[in-house]
């Protein structure tokens, strides 16, 4: 007996990555995209021997670290270089979740973010595999839109 429409989750593989004013895609993997909300004990004058109260602390979010196979493009590279040479750039982007058809299904929007880590590739001459590149973006907040 049928009790409802079937509702399938979406599959990781189909995304895209937006960054103001840079328009480079071929991303592999993103990750990263965690909000925390700290507690934080406050024991008020009268409390006796009850304990603590537990308070929401500071909300914060985790580098959103992008891995991609390097390419000759220098975007990336360059941005990064504004915070190497102190004039930091910080941007706003989305990650974006796709269905199968391509269509937008979720939007992640990052604020004020910066490239905070580079890693080049690994190279090894007895691998085939594709250099790949990373860029950690520490940023401000994180919301779903």
């Amino acid at each position: 007996m049928a009790t409802g429409s079937r509702v399938d989750p979406y599959r990781g593989f189909n995304f895209l990555v937006e960054i103001d004013g840079i328009t480079q895609a071929g991303f592999q993997e993103v990750s990263g995209l965690d909000a925390s909300t700290p507690s934080v004990d406050y024991r008020q004058g009268d409390f006796g021997t009850r304990g603590a109260s537990k308070l929401p602390g500071i909300n914060t979010y985790s580098a959103i670290s992008l891995k991609r196979g390097i390419t000759d493009a220098k975007e990336l590279w360059d941005w990064r270089q504004t915070v190497i040479d102190g004039k930091t750039e910080r941007k706003n982007g989305s990650i974006v979740l796709l269905d199968e058809k391509g269509t937008e299904k979720i939007r992640w929007n990052f604020s004020a973010a910066w490239p905070s880590k580079w890693t080049r590739p690994a190279f090894n001459a007895t691998s085939g595999t594709v250099a790949v590149e990373s860029l950690e973006l520490t940023h401000e907040e994180v919301k779903r839109a």
